[in-house]
């Protein structure tokens, strides 16, 4: 093998977890923390694989992100690679030119940061001439291709380009630096080392293109495992890459079909699926995002007690370890008046074609009186305003008609 290097991107170190932290205290510090410990494992990683170099395609930090406390924390990370005598080149991305971690933060000489007008940084990996390419973002946008401002590639060596952009374009992702597949291949360059998008792709072939997404998810929305990639370049030039998985928090999304009729059936399914993802799921901290699919008559039950099968699937993750529930997403079809014939069946047509009316004095009247006995912090759960107060009467009065006929049926014991 020739030399190797360690290509990552997009670690957003100390990102906040706005959402996360209102929902579970617990989960948030979990995640919030997890960046700083991937950057350990990733520095650790680099050490012992003995790599030539670690490169870091933008967004570093985060744009939100002004403590520092962070850019102490991260000095003293790279520091430990420049003792061990292992070069960092690094381009900044769009959260990097918003964060003031970036204009104030000192780092080691062995850390080289592109500008942002492109340069080449010309050194020697294990006795093999390496050119390393990059340019840096001066704004917090990057609206136009920034290829053009590449030099050519440097003769007799393996060119390696450092780019943080969104390609052709991805869903969730903003357009920065633009620029396609085909005009990163015409380069001549050996290796594109990309960042921004936060999924893992790669496109192998000369040049290799990597973009080796996310390290560490943060949410839902980044879900699966993360890692760093691990490029081996041979003698020839042939580029091999691999995953190196240094996470600590797996988000997954599964969904579970509760095509069931019996309460205590129901929530018994819901937690033995959340047992086996732990099983399936390789995860060092594993969590989920439940989604409850299919056709039952307790649809409604489902949504009136969510925050019970919330605590019950809550407490079978806290019973396994290392797992956390971070929602559940009820999307069941309700099935509870689909009766064959008899009263009940004409009664659930009477009440479907009924409009019910929150707006009755009668009804205006209970409301005032229930939420007079409220404290004056609880006063605002049935909405701020009456639209909202109504359209949340309008839901109530349609589950309880719901629960009636429920019970008349005799699928609930009284």
């Amino acid at each position: 093998m020739a030399f190797k290097f360690i290509h990552t991107a997009d670690i957003h170190l100390d990102s906040p977890l706005k959402s996360l932290a209102l929902r579970d205290k617990g989960l948030a510090e979990l995640v919030s923390n997890a960046t700083r410990t991937v950057l350990s494992r990733l520095i650790d990683l680099c050490i012992a694989e003995q790599v030539d170099a670690l490169l870091i395609a933008g967004d570093l930090y985060d744009g939100a992100q002004t403590s520092m406390k962070t850019a102490r924390f991260l000095a003293q990370e790279l520091e430990r690679l420049s003792a061990a005598e292992i070069p960092v080149f690094m381009v900044r991305g769009n959260h990097d030119s918003l964060s003031k971690i970036t204009r104030e933060l000192v780092l080691p000489e062995s850390v080289h940061v592109f500008g942002d007008k492109a340069s080449v940084h010309e050194t020697p990996m294990n006795g093999h001439d390496v050119a390393v390419h990059g340019i840096s973002f001066r704004l917090p946008h990057a609206p136009d291709s920034l290829l053009d401002q590449f030099q050519p590639p440097v003769p007799g060596s393996f060119n390696i380009g450092l780019l943080h952009t969104s390609l052709g374009g991805v869903v969730g992702h903003d357009s920065y630096a633009p620029c396609s597949l085909i005009d990163l291949q015409t380069t001549g360059f050996d290796y594109w080392a990309l960042g921004h998008i936060h999924k893992r792709s790669v496109h192998a072939g000369r040049p290799t293109i990597t973009m080796p997404g996310i390290p560490q998810g943060r949410d839902i929305g980044e879900s699966g495992a993360k890692s760093v990639t691990l490029v081996s370049v041979s003698d020839d030039g042939t580029v091999d890459t691999s995953e190196r998985n240094i996470s600590v928090a797996q988000f997954e999304l599964v969904t579970i079909d509760c095509g069931l009729s019996e309460w205590n059936e129901f929530v018994t399914h819901i937690s033995d699926h959340v047992a086996e993802a732990r099983r399936q799921f390789d995860g060092e901290h594993l969590i989920l995002r439940l989604r409850l699919t299919g056709a039952s008559p307790l649809a409604w039950r489902a949504l009136r007690d969510a925050d019970l099968i919330l605590a019950q699937v809550q407490n079978v993750a806290a019973s396994i370890g290392t797992l956390w529930i971070d929602k559940i997403e009820i999307q069941l079809m309700d099935t509870a008046d689909e009766v064959a014939h008899g009263p009940i069946a004409e009664l659930s047509d009477l009440i479907n074609e009924s409009s019910f009316r929150p707006d009755e004095k009668r009804i205006q009247e209970e409301v005032k009186r229930l939420m007079s006995k409220l404290p004056p912090e609880l006063r605002g759960i049935f909405g701020e305003n009456e639209m909202q107060v109504d359209s949340l009467l309008q839901k109530e009065m349609q589950l309880g008609a719901r629960e009636i006929l429920t019970r008349l049926d005799g699928s609930e014991e009284l």
